[in-house]
């Protein structure tokens, strides 16, 4: 079980703002996708750099903002009523392993749970495709993060014409009344599309063959996926303007720079759960009930 909140961790104010760094609101319109009928993928610039043009600045961005989000999390796990969904997707290369470590890195490993979703096992074909990730969805009181996610049934899949194409047109829908499921029973969802371009992906690939000490995250199999990059591209354009909902946007977080990338996600994150404001349950103990010695 998670632990409860360390009664020596101050909690963080919603009113915190800290100096210089780009408020909720700005970053909301800069990557938001909140009129998914007018959505273009190719109006968001991969290597946008415009919050957080230093380098050091944005490091030091996140590592504050991991700190808060690790207080915020035991608050949210105190108060046992709600939980935060976080979906990562993005094509290879583009950081979802980097940005979990860099967002939530000072977490207390109970209270953040990471799934990875591959390909389905034979078990998880006998159902229906929201099932393995219906199964893992947060508790109350957790963060749940996703590694791809129920969305690669309308990417891959539809990339690689693994179903046919009303299967894929259905799934839309399905997505949205999901999530819409997910909130109305407590989770606030957050979804991050890590865009990234071609050529910086070309230089992350070819980055992982030449070091020794990364070439164990090569797989030939993303050169494939590379070729298909349009149609990739096309996929995704379709996915955010089809489930970019009030309830369970979608961002698109320039992933170029991982730096830039943890700092926005971590940002939006720590002010999420600052705007959710959890407040620990009191289980009545007091002082003058017990004699500690």
């Amino acid at each position: 079980m998670p632990t409860a909140p360390s009664p020596d961790k101050a909690a963080p104010s919603s009113a915190v703002k800290l100096k210089g760094r780009p408020e909720r609101a700005a970053l909301d319109r800069a990557y938001r996708v909140s009129a998914p009928q007018k959505f273009a993928l190719s109006q968001h610039d991969p290597a946008d750099q415009r919050f957080f043009p230093d380098k050091d600045a944005a490091r030091a961005s996140a590592g504050e903002d991991a700190e808060a989000i690790d207080q915020l999390q035991d608050r949210l796990f105190a108060e046992g009523k709600r939980a935060l969904l976080v979906v990562l997707q993005g094509m290879d290369t583009s950081g979802k392993d980097g940005t979990v470590r860099g967002v939530f890195n000072a977490c207390g490993p109970l209270g953040v749970r990471v799934t990875g979703f591959g390909r389905p096992s034979e078990e998880e074909l006998a159902h229906d495709f929201l099932w393995r990730v219906h199964r893992v969805v947060p508790g109350k009181g957790m963060i749940g993060v996703f590694n791809r996610s129920h969305y690669e049934d309308v990417l891959v899949v539809k990339v690689r014409n693994l179903v046919p194409a009303e299967v894929v047109e259905a799934r839309y829908e399905q997505i949205n009344a999901f999530e819409k499921m997910l909130v109305q029973t407590g989770t606030t969802i957050l979804k991050f599309k890590l865009h990234i371009s071609q050529v910086e992906q070309g230089e992350r690939l070819r980055e992982r063959l030449i070091q020794p000490d990364k070439r164990w995250k090569f797989n030939p199999g993303d050169l494939e996926d590379r070729k298909l990059w349009a149609s990739y591209t096309d996929a995704y354009q379709t996915a955010i303007a089809r489930c970019s909902t009030p309830h369970a946007p979608w961002y698109v977080i320039p992933a170029d720079s991982k730096t830039r990338r943890n700092a926005i996600i971590a940002r939006i994150v720590r002010t999420t759960l600052e705007a959710m404001n959890p407040v620990p349950r009191d289980p009545g103990y007091r002082p003058e009930q017990f004699a500690i010695v």
